[in-house]
Formats: structure tokens, sequence, C-alpha cells
């Protein structure tokens, strides 16, 4: 029961969070403040409903070296996405249609912010962690990074395409980054600076959500393959082909640092027995 008590608890305020901060985006500035309230909040209630449901203190979003941590995820994020544009820049894909808002920009910190902390404390602190340890790493992977492609099929301009593209360069990017450092604070850092630089820097659409207003007004063009259509650049093959490099390489790191879960049949078995009772 622990996984429904930590997805409700999450859920809820992802939900407040997200419909206070819709209700203001017409204002940078309240914009970015819900935001941040938003993610702060999400985190606080993360760690109180893991120390209520485990027993435990939830190490995952632990205060000391936090900071460190976000920053190590957030340059990740945007190296990674900055790779991308380059890509499509030396194709002729990608081109700049003039400046963007500055303060268009410092609202999409507090819009990026709280979908970045919700959408880990959902998938890879609640979903992933806890499947993880029913039916293994590889096998919680799959399964999370499957479901968090299937969630991004409800945007405006989502494509099937786009969401298998999410499964693979995000939804298993991030697991296998949580699974390296079993820290949520790389894995919130890598999506916010990923989503950031998408939105906030190179102005290009995120996950079919329509244009955004970052420091740049960018304009991508040429085949949906390599461009992203109207999803956005997610949905490229240098998304894709990113994404599952990195994947490798952070479980690589997982294996070295004796991090991966096993799949153990007797432990799925009782988890099921657990869950029918």
């Amino acid at each position: 029961m622990r996984l429904l008590k930590q997805l409700v608890a999450v859920a809820v305020v992802a939900l407040v969070g997200s419909q206070a901060v819709a209700a203001v985006q017409g204002n940078a500035f309240l914009t970015l403040i819900l935001g941040l309230a938003s993610a702060v909040v999400s985190v606080l209630v993360y760690a109180w409903v893991v120390r209520w449901s485990e027993r435990r203190e939830p190490v995952e979003v632990a205060r000391t070296g936090a900071v460190a941590a976000f920053g190590r995820g957030t340059l990740i994020g945007v190296a990674m996405f900055t790779a991308v544009i380059l890509n499509l820049v030396f194709l002729g894909d990608y081109r700049t249609d003039g400046g963007g808002s500055v303060t268009g920009a410092l609202g999409l910190i507090g819009f990026m912010a709280a979908a970045a902390v919700t959408e880990e404390l959902l998938f890879r602190g609640v979903l992933f962690r806890i499947i993880e340890g029913w039916i293994g790493t590889w096998m919680a992977l799959t399964l999370t990074a499957l479901l968090f492609g299937m969630s991004h099929l409800l945007n405006k301009d989502a494509t099937l395409w786009g969401a298998i593209a999410i499964a693979i360069e995000a939804g298993g990017m991030l697991a296998a980054a949580y699974a390296a450092t079993r820290s949520l604070w790389v894995t919130i850092g890598v999506h916010f600076g990923w989503n950031f630089a998408e939105s906030g820097i190179f102005g290009t659409e995120v996950s079919g959500n329509g244009d955004t207003k970052g420091l740049l007004h960018g304009v991508t063009s040429g085949s949906s393959l390599l461009s992203g259509g109207k999803f956005g650049p997610e949905a490229s093959v240098y998304s894709i082909v990113f994404g599952a490099l990195l994947t490798i390489v952070f479980m690589w790191l997982a294996h070295r640092r004796g991090n991966l879960v096993p799949f153990r049949r007797r432990a799925r078995v009782a988890a099921t027995a657990t869950l029918a009772q």
C-alpha cells in the first residue's frame, strides 16, 4: 500500500500546484513564484509520506548535497539538449527568429521546476523506486519508461512517435540516472535542465505543448524525424540517440557501484500476494 499512499499524496500536490501555475501563466513573476513554491511543497510532502509509510529517512531527497547534485544534473540536461540543437543547426533545421523574452524565461524557470520536481517524485521517486524492489532495476526501468512516455500522449500535439521518444530518451535515461546515483536531486536537475534549455533558452516546443517564450525565438524545420515536428525536438532521433547513450552510461555506473537490483522471483510473488490481501 505504500506505493498507493505515496502516489496519491504527491499526485494531489502536483495537481493543485499545476492548476495554480496554469491559472497565472500570463504573469511571468507569479508563475516563477508559484512554480518554485509548488516544487518545494511537493518535495516536503514526498519526504513526509515516505517517513510515514516506510519508517525511514528519505535520503533520496536529503538536503545535504542537494544543491550540488541538482547543479550537476542541470548541467547534464542542458548539455544534452544543446547537443541536439547543435546537430539541428548543422543540418539547417534550427534557426533563431530574433530575441525572445527575459521575463518569459523567468516564468519558465518556475513552470519547469514544478514540472520536473513533481514528475520525478512520481515516476522515479515513487513508481520506479518501489517497483524496482519488486521486479529489479531493468524491468522497473522498462515499465516506468513506458508509463512515462504514455503520459505524454495527453499533450496538445502528442504523437505515438513522440511518446516512444520520450520513453527512451527521458523515461529510461532518468530512471538510469536514479539507479546510478540514488539521488532524486540529480534526476530533477537533468529533467529541469533539459526542459528549460528546450523552452527557456532555445525557445522550441516542449512535448507537443505549443510554442514557448524563452530567451530565443527558435524555429525548427526540415524532416520531422530530425526536428521532431510539432512535438518539438524531443521527438528528434538525435534526442533518442543522446538519451540512449546517457542511459547506457548511467546503467554502467549503477552496475559499477553495485546499485542494480536483481529480479527476485520470490520477492515478486510475495509482493503480489501482499497487494492481493
